[in-house]
């Protein structure tokens, strides 16, 4: 990044940070990490600017595409919970609000770490498969690839571990269950 776009975008800041608000809902701790991973997408290069435009509709591009980005991996991290929810209570629906209130994200929290702790429950096949398959979404072969065993065996630890975890929510419905 040369000094001429470092003295620019410097004095774009304050409207760069409302513009990030903006795009993050008014969370500012989510604007200020979509800021500073704009910044930081400028300065690895990742980022480079058209010379046809105006460096400030440019940057709020970077800006907006960059709190994107950042929208779709908090969904994506925390649908998983709700995506494993969903594989072992059939009927719950667990909708994620990407932008989940304090209150909501203590409470996906919590549920997150008692999957955790029943994850811990299982054998250590079981627990490693449903753990690659559910939190790294890798298929049941990638995962035998992974673990050195065959797909066979994953596909019966997987069963397996899917009936015994689907046994300790049953368990265990009021926290995972609640809504």
């Amino acid at each position: 990044m040369n000094d001429e776009l470092a003295a620019n975008l410097e004095a774009l800041h304050p409207d760069a940070f409302g513009w990030a608000l903006h795009c993050c809902g008014g969370d500012q701790s989510r604007a200020e990490d979509v800021l500073q991973n704009a910044y930081l997408k400028v300065i690895q290069g990742t980022a480079s600017q058209d010379r046809s435009g105006a460096l400030k509709t440019w940057w709020f591009g970077v800006i907006r595409f960059t709190a994107q980005e950042e929208f779709r991996r908090l969904r994506q991290r925390e649908s998983l919970v709700a995506k494993v929810l969903r594989q072992f209570l059939p009927g719950t629906h667990a909708e994620v609000d990407p932008a989940p209130s304090p209150f909501r994200q203590i409470e996906l929290s919590e549920r997150a770490e008692h999957l955790r702790s029943l994850l811990a429950q299982l054998p250590e096949r079981q627990a490693a498969v449903l753990h690659l398959a559910f939190y790294q979404e890798l298929s049941l072969n990638e995962a035998a690839e992974v673990l050195g065993i065959s797909p066979g065996s994953v596909r019966q630890h997987y069963e397996r571990g899917k009936t015994r975890l689907r046994s300790l929510i049953q368990q265990t419905p009021a926290l995972l269950n609640h809504e």
